[in-house]
């Protein structure tokens, strides 16, 4: 049981550290696009944000899963990449379905994965509402300026 403890924080770190990264280059972005979308017109380039903060959010979470079945097939764990991932996925957004089971000895792992999706979805969610409000609240200031 200790070795995989041992083995979900360090998954953990590495997924929280990639998110964690994931996000400050996701920050370097809207720094060097904010003249841009503060420039009218602003309802496309809310559309536009939001779609890409989307795919952005996606991406990540995708990675994550993919980061979690990869140790699932290096440990053995799981025979095919198609059971590893399915089995992440369904871990990693808490869905639980329950038609493939981790073997005794690993479960503790699966409920680690199920945190750290848990975590992810409400920081990534959290990241992604303070970014759209921080550029609306821009774009109404320098409307306000201009006008």
């Amino acid at each position: 049981m200790a070795v995989e403890i041992g083995i979900g924080t360090l998954l953990l770190i590495f997924n929280i550290t990639f998110a964690a990264v994931a996000a400050m280059l996701l920050e370097v972005v809207f720094v060097r696009v904010h003249p841009w979308l503060l420039a009218p017109p602003h309802r496309p380039k809310l559309v536009f944000l939001v779609a890409t903060v989307s795919l952005w959010v996606l991406g990540v979470v995708t990675a994550g899963v993919w980061i979690w079945a990869s140790a699932y097939l290096f440990l053995g764990i799981f025979e095919t990449l198609e059971e590893a991932v399915y089995f992440s996925l369904v871990c990693f957004t808490t869905l639980g379905l329950g038609d493939i089971v981790m073997p005794k000895g690993w479960r503790i792992l699966s409920g680690m994965e199920a945190a750290n999706g848990f975590l992810n979805f409400g920081l990534l969610c959290a990241l992604m509402i303070e970014a759209l409000r921080q550029i609306r609240l821009s774009q109404v200031e320098s409307r306000r300026k201009a006008g």
